[in-house]
């Protein structure tokens, strides 16, 4: 067998061109077959179909073009396709395709992103995005600073480290409606569990918040949530910040979700105080619509970062620093990371703040579009209208073991993905929209699909 070609070099392209189009020809393949959100059958049927592509080992190679052909139809025939209108369970994004696009650049090149001499351009590039979203955050500061992260849960954990650099140990205050990753960064960092007030409204209670933060002693850290992972909900973070104001907490708010409402001139009001906060999590594989990761923890002040500062001489040599070689390993805790900054860069400069808030405003109106058939629907109940673009909805009268029943019998029968949340004592279906392409008569199949294993369910058939 020959010697494999690279992708890179000036050689690359060329013998990239041929594989992409087997790629191209088997996503192709591989989601008509499947036909639906994702394949019918459950876990089962899905593991035993993925291992009919044979041996992923074999003592002689099948070729690189087979191997792509199989391998990849297989996946895309076993997949759960965010971009299938009905796939709505969870912050899976659909990424467009420019985005995906962009990142075959990034791996073809594969710049690393832990020295200069490995990422000339890309360091460059990292830098100048991260500042111009970190200023998105922080317009008022004068150096706000940003670094890219493999998503919120790293960026939240992020943010508990430099809080503890800064503070020493501490004591984190969160509400009922924070992201599991806080309690787990608390975990792994060695710091006293979260002290957790409520959110029986869905957000966190300001009442609850000042009571802690007045029993507590500092250091204190609030962490609130602009963008729920269950109801899509924004804590008051204006008055959030009026308290740890007055209380002499710190404050990180976790906009993961909510964050991109930033450039929507229509929703941006919904984030008012979000710059008050000591570091904000912002996730664009999600309402960003990048291939993941594609995540960032923002600072008001560059040198808030300086604890991640590392030296190692190999990678970032005193002589080589005061040389002018850029210094990366301060920019993550992780050495080896791919330049993700580049699909990123490539979805702004060529959508811009119009083509982005377009995006964000006719996903968010889809939402409140389905929200609308739900209230009209005689045999449906809502959460709520939707603060973003996740919309909770019952069968009335359903019991909470029949509302899973549904939603498992919907991913059995492959029509559609539904997530699951507890709210007000009941558990509800969940339909997180991020798909911008989504149409009303998706919206109405995705209702009939929930309420035809409804009936199937009540009438006490054998669910499909």
């Amino acid at each position: 067998m020959p010697t494999p070609p690279l992708a890179g070099g000036t050689a690359g392209p060329a013998a990239l061109r041929p594989l992409l189009d087997t790629v191209l020809t088997a996503l192709e393949q591989g989601a008509t077959r499947r036909g639906g959100p994702l394949p019918a059958g459950g876990p089962d049927n899905a593991t035993s179909r993925m291992r009919t592509a044979g041996p992923l080992i074999p003592d002689t190679g099948t070729g690189a073009e087979n191997a792509l052909r199989t391998l990849v139809t297989a996946l895309t025939e076993g997949a759960a396709d965010p971009a299938h209108p009905h796939c709505a369970a969870h912050l899976h994004t659909p990424p467009l395709a420019l985005a995906a696009a962009a990142d075959l650049a990034a791996s073809a090149l594969n710049p690393s992103m832990d020295s200069w001499d490995q990422a000339p351009a890309a360091s460059a590039l990292e830098a100048d995005l991260t500042a111009a979203l970190a200023t998105e955050i922080y317009p008022h500061a004068t150096t706000p600073d940003a670094v890219i992260t493999t998503g919120g849960t790293e960026a939240n954990q992020l943010a508990l480290l430099l809080a503890r650099e800064r503070h020493g140990p501490v004591q984190t205050i969160c509400a009922a409606n924070t992201h599991h990753s806080i309690t787990r960064a608390t975990w792994l960092l060695g710091l006293p569990a979260p002290v957790v007030v409520p959110a029986p409204t869905g957000v966190m209670d300001l009442t609850a918040l000042a009571e802690a933060l007045t029993r507590h002693q500092h250091p204190l850290l609030v962490t609130a949530t602009a963008g729920t992972t269950d109801t899509g909900q924004i804590d008051p973070l204006d008055a959030v910040a009026d308290l740890c104001a007055t209380h002499g907490a710190e404050l990180h708010i976790d906009a993961a979700y909510g964050g991109p409402l930033l450039f929507s001139p229509t929703h941006q009001h919904t984030l008012h105080g979000l710059d008050r906060a000591q570091s904000v999590t912002l996730d664009l594989h999600k309402l960003g619509w990048q291939p993941a990761p594609a995540s960032l923890l923002a600072v008001p002040d560059h040198h808030h970062l300086d604890p991640l500062h590392h030296h190692a001489p190999y990678l970032n040599a005193d002589d080589d620093t005061e040389a002018g070689l850029p210094d990366l390993l301060g920019r993550s805790l992780r050495t080896t990371r791919r330049p993700d900054a580049l699909k990123i860069a490539v979805t702004l400069q060529a959508l811009g703040r119009t083509g982005l808030a377009d995006l964000i405003d006719r996903t968010l109106a889809t939402a409140h579009q389905l929200a609308d058939l739900i209230t009209q629907h005689p045999t449906l109940d809502l959460y709520q209208r939707p603060t973003i673009s996740t919309v909770l909805f019952r069968p009335t009268g359903a019991t909470d073991h029949t509302v899973a029943t549904i939603r498992r019998t919907l991913l059995n029968r492959g029509h559609a993905v539904l997530g699951r949340a507890e709210a007000k004592g009941h558990r509800w279906l969940k339909a997180t929209l991020l798909n911008p392409h989504t149409t009303p008569h998706d919206l109405h199949t995705l209702i009939n699909h929930v309420t035809t294993v409804t009936d199937d369910l009540t009438e006490g058939s054998t669910p499909r």
